[in-house]
């Protein structure tokens, strides 16, 4: 495919993606592929390949003689990193957040004590130095830089725990963090107290403190929860 093709690719994709997530399409509409192609001004194949993407992501389903049918949102991959992101970037956002970081507080304290027991001291160091690198960046309005940290710290803790279904998740968190930032449901200069606790469970992971690093990692997800309430009720 050349750099064009995937350029008219990616822009086909996003904006159907985002139309079908924010219920521009409601369950059971039918797209069809020629009409796509007029409306983009693309080829057929271009939205072929469009819809077999959206296909995977359980958004539509094609129908011999029907054409492409949007699915209900309870059956979407609600787990795909761009799913996610197309849902971030909609109307119903708050939900969204809520989800999934309720979602974090169930994964990854119990992550975190896996990883006190399991990371290797490769993985203990790397923890450390993104704890640090949080702490550089979390004055100023640096939440990109800051970001960029937060990201890694998390999934060193999910890929550390020693668990394939937790470092598969890695992903999902990258969204929601990101998510947070770029949509400003975050605070112009993170909260001090969950740098510090980011800190905390690093040197909780280091000594192998499993109780404790569970703790305070569930603390940093009360602490999410409750920044929601504020940034985004």
């Amino acid at each position: 495919m050349t750099t064009q093709a995937r350029g008219l690719h990616t822009h086909v994709l996003t904006s159907l993606g985002l139309a079908i997530t924010a219920g521009e399409y409601p369950p059971g509409s039918v797209l069809r592929t020629d009409e796509l192609a007029q409306r983009f001004d693309v080829s057929r194949t271009v939205v072929r390949e469009v819809v077999r993407v959206l296909e995977s992501m359980h958004l539509v389903e094609s129908r011999r003689r029907v054409g492409v049918t949007v699915r209900p949102a309870e059956q979407w991959n609600v787990y795909d990193p761009q799913v996610i992101r197309w849902r971030l970037a909609g109307a119903d956002r708050p939900r969204q957040l809520r989800s999934l970081t309720v979602l974090r507080s169930a994964v990854e304290p119990v992550a975190a004590g896996l990883a006190a027991r399991r990371a290797t001291p490769a993985q203990c160091a790397d923890l450390t130095e993104q704890a640090l690198g949080m702490v550089a960046t979390s004055r100023g309005r640096q939440l990109e830089a800051y970001l960029v940290h937060d990201v890694a710290f998390h999934r060193i803790v999910l890929n550390a725990s020693g668990n394939e279904m937790f470092a598969r998740l890695g992903d999902v968190v990258a969204e929601v963090l990101a998510g947070r930032t770029h949509h400003q449901v975050m605070f112009p200069d993170p909260d001090p107290a969950a740098v510090t606790l980011h800190v905390r469970v690093a040197e909780a992971v280091r000594e192998r403190d499993a109780e404790k690093a569970e703790r305070l990692t569930r603390e940093i997800a009360v602490g999410a929860l409750q920044e929601l309430d504020v940034l985004a009720p």
